[in-house]
């Protein structure tokens, strides 16, 4: 709580200096009056916004049996509720969970994950999931990414309007500065996606490893994650970069800045800890304790 307290009222403050850039006095007052807006609505709806921006489609047990299974016995083992799963139809392997509180979690897989993966790596990748729901990330998560893409919004209005009147006669910074809002908005947005510590990935990471019951299950879908997005471009999330930070590993190409600014530890280095937890690099899976939804006899496509 006293994180997202702090996040907001950053964001509170760059959203207010931008209107200062914008309009003067009366820019930076409106803008802190829609910045109160957006912090509300980003609290109470962020995690809607997220998906919607991802084209992300509710499913249920009797759509996607095995999937359901899986999550539904995994969040057990988490002490979860079921959180609502979405599928998202894209090609490059990805996942994400969103949510203000475990009781109102949400997860979405894209299908190219369920494409790639075994069912003991899928496992893996949605323990890690849940335990960014269990340790409440998600809303801090969902918080940065609505307001994120704001902040670019406006910063690219800025911009529309340096183009458009070239006097700016009201703004105090006149049309060079509005033309250095247009460049340097969208790196403030990154900025704020780097105010999320890379750390809580390598927390997720553990715990997940503790939910699913292996290790090495989430550190080879790790690595499969990030071999089958080469030559996999993620267009929606290109289009709204302010969202990365909320997947398992970037789901951004690297035409931009976005190594520079990547809120993801190196993928090796993570798959490097998951293997010293399992206490060999090359740990074979192992049955986890108790039923395994994710069990059942192989079949031709067992997410269907």
């Amino acid at each position: 709580m006293l994180k997202t307290f702090i996040l907001l009222a950053g964001l509170t403050a760059l959203f207010a200096a931008i209107g200062f850039m914008l309009g003067g006095s009366s820019g930076a007052l409106i803008a802190l009056v829609v910045a109160a807006g957006m912090n509300l609505f980003a609290w109470w709806g962020s995690d809607g916004v997220v998906l919607r921006m991802h084209n992300a489609q509710p499913v249920t047990a009797a759509e996607a049996p095995q999937l359901y299974r899986t999550v539904e016995g995994l969040a057990a083992r988490a002490g979860l509720p079921m959180p609502a799963l979405y599928i998202i139809h894209e090609e490059q392997p990805n996942a994400f969970a969103t949510g203000r509180s475990p009781e109102r979690g949400a997860l979405a897989v894209n299908t190219g994950l369920l494409d790639l993966m075994s069912q003991e790596e899928v496992a893996g990748v949605v323990a890690h999931e849940l335990a960014h729901i269990k340790h409440r990330d998600t809303l801090i998560m969902a918080v940065t990414a609505t307001l994120a893409g704001a902040i670019g919004f406006l910063a690219q209005f800025g911009g529309m309007m340096a183009r458009g009147r070239g006097d700016q006669r009201g703004s105090p910074f006149g049309f060079i500065g509005m033309i250095l809002l247009m460049i340097l908005g969208p790196l403030a947005a990154m900025l704020v996606q780097t105010a999320i510590s890379r750390a809580r990935e390598f927390k997720a990471d553990a715990e997940g490893a503790r939910i699913c019951g292996n290790p090495a299950w989430l550190a080879n879908g790790l690595a499969k994650l990030e071999q089958g997005k080469v030559g996999r471009v993620n267009e929606t999330a290109e289009a709204n970069p302010g969202s990365a930070h909320m997947f398992i590993i970037n789901p951004l190409s690297g035409l931009r800045l976005d190594r520079l600014f990547s809120t993801h530890p190196p993928t090796e280095e993570r798959i490097a800890r998951l293997m010293a937890m399992s206490g060999s690099p090359m740990a074979p899976p192992q049955a986890v304790r108790g039923a395994s939804p994710w069990s059942a006899p192989a079949k031709r496509n067992p997410w269907a």
